[in-house]
């Protein structure tokens, strides 16, 4: 018997009642926007109010106070949280790697559950974002000034740092307002009413060099922004594959705000850097430094803010702002300061943690929660919302019923992962690899490149009690109390590394996560040997110059 019309009316009224109901996504993702620069999360900053728009939407939505990244460098965590899987797995464990569309997953999904997607802004994975309806993404990390973007359908050819870019648009102004400009016009014209929306807004700012739109000048002109306590004195942070033996490498790793590290510091990088008075001590400068890069850098973060507010604006101005789950986040931490730092890349806190906030008043939860969540988390979590299981292929797990509740379930994670594979590139950091839980952190710096199975740094390990040292000033791993403690991670660790496809001979670096693991007396010897053969390295590579 064939249907009726009405039996056909009413099961597409029921199709198109079931997409209805599916909520907007809009994920906004600032480059290098640490928690320690946004009110809610409290803190040192949190006094100078340089998030209020931020703050009003966490006001309203689940604050996520232990959200973590697996790799703190831009490139990486992007392809975590496009494709929810390790970089192990999804082939971009560094900056040089890129996306193509068939994996940029997603996107695809997104496509497959009845969404119209888009990305403006700041991509960073290289092949175009082609499985997106619509895009508009900065070449490369772009440009803070005149950007130029790739866009969907443009036929223009354009010059981006002497490289020539098909299929591109200029515009004029800074890279932020033109960014928001992009979204809001996205909204108003190109924006299908009928579908729900998946849509990035991916800010440029404030990633380093961090320049500012000028009408920011004066924001916090008059304020001396408050120092870090362990800027000047780095206490008990580090190890042997830090500080090298007795200290010797303290110059050459990790580069630093005052002048430590000779090669790259704030007292010479930064437009701040030429206002500078080079007869100070290297006490005073180092102030200085801090002041000046700080404020470059809350001025970006000022400049993001106002600009999200007003695409939130727009949300509410056409009733879309209560239907549209809101995800803010950073694509990693990054360093205010804390232990004489800059960039990120570090498996310590103020660059493996992210910040995450999600407003969606029809059924997260206003709070704040410390349950245990990645980066390779985001896109399961998205896609849950979407009504869309986790595909089999990603590693991770959504925790949309702990926004939904607030509490935590017996599947959720105790411990978070972590894997820097840039060995000593551009800002100094040897390899490591980490696992965080609640309570304690274990790194090991096995201190080799990619592509070598032998340690160019001094291996180490480190062990942090986060309940009593939560700014990670004290490594305890030579403290027997925490033998038992150093025993479960490890496991922890290695499991964790399995699972993610990180313990794969390919990788010729385990060769040396395996030779220095229970670091001995005889791997403690071998360490103190690499640290000299390095510091002789460094030694003779100054004296070409």
């Amino acid at each position: 018997m064939k249907p009726s019309i009405i039996g056909l009316t009413f099961l597409f009224m029921v199709g198109w009642a079931s997409a209805a109901e599916k909520p907007n996504i809009l994920f906004v993702i600032s480059d290098d926007h640490t928690s320690q620069a946004i009110g809610a999360y409290g803190g040192r900053l949190a006094s100078l109010n340089p998030t209020p728009t931020i703050d009003s939407i966490a006001a309203e939505g689940m604050v996520m106070e232990n959200a973590f990244c697996q790799n703190a460098i831009c490139t990486p965590s992007r392809a975590c949280i496009m494709t929810g899987q390790s970089n192990a797995v999804n082939g971009c464990p560094t900056l040089g790697q890129g996306l193509p569309q068939e994996r940029q997953y997603l996107a695809l999904e997104m496509r497959k559950a009845g969404y119209q997607t888009g990305v403006i802004g700041k991509w960073h994975l290289h092949a175009l974002p082609e499985a997106f309806d619509y895009y508009k993404v900065l070449p490369k990390q772009g440009t803070y000034f005149d950007p130029v973007f790739y866009e969907t359908g443009a036929t223009g050819i354009n010059q981006f740092r002497g490289q020539t870019c098909k299929g591109t648009v200029q515009m004029k102004g800074h890279s932020s307002d033109c960014i928001a400009d992009s979204a809001l016009e996205w909204f108003e014209t190109k924006r299908d009413p009928s579908k729900p929306f998946f849509f990035c807004l991916q800010f440029k700012a404030p990633h380093d060099m961090f320049e500012y739109a000028p009408r920011y000048e004066s924001y916090l002109a008059d304020v001396t922004i408050p120092e870090p306590a362990n800027m000047r004195d780095r206490k008990n942070n580090g190890s042997i594959a830090t500080r090298g033996a007795n200290g010797e490498l303290i110059p050459y790793i990790g580069t630093s705000i005052g002048r430590r590290n000779f090669r790259r510091n704030y007292t010479k990088n930064g437009a701040w850097a030429k206002m500078l008075d080079r007869s100070k001590s290297d006490d005073e400068i180092i102030g200085d430094a801090y002041q000046g890069y700080l404020k470059a850098y809350l001025r970006c973060v000022k400049g993001v803010d106002d600009n999200l507010k007003r695409v939130v604006d727009y949300l509410k101005a056409e009733g879309l702002y209560d239907n549209t789950v809101i995800i803010y986040t950073g694509d990693q931490g990054f360093y205010l300061g804390e232990h004489d730092f800059m960039d990120k890349r570090w498996a310590y806190e103020e660059s493996m943690r992210m910040p995450f906030i999600v407003r969606y008043p029809k059924t997260v939860q206003v709070g704040r929660s410390d349950a245990m969540v990645e980066n390779i988390d985001y896109g399961p979590t998205m896609l849950d919302f979407a009504g869309v299981k986790t595909p089999g292929y990603m590693h991770g797990q959504s925790f949309k019923n702990v926004l939904e509740t607030g509490k935590e379930s017996a599947d959720s994670k105790q411990a978070a992962y972590y894997h820097y594979w840039m060995h000593m590139a551009s800002h100094d950091n040897p390899g490591h690899i980490a696992i965080r839980s609640k309570r304690y952190k274990l790194i090991m710096f096995y201190g080799a490149p990619m592509k070598s199975d032998e340690a160019q740094t001094p291996p180490g390990w480190e062990l942090y009690d986060l309940k009593n040292d939560p700014t990670e000033d004290n490594n305890v791993y030579d403290n027997p109390e925490y033998a038992a403690v150093i025993e479960k991670l490890k496991k922890q660790l290695k499991e964790r590394r399995t699972e993610l496809g990180e313990d794969d001979p390919k990788f010729t670096f385990n060769k040396v996560i395996d030779e220095f693991w229970d670091y001995d007396a005889a791997d403690r010897a071998r360490a103190i040997e690499i640290s000299h053969e390095y510091l002789a390295s460094k030694t003779a590579e100054q004296k070409k110059k």
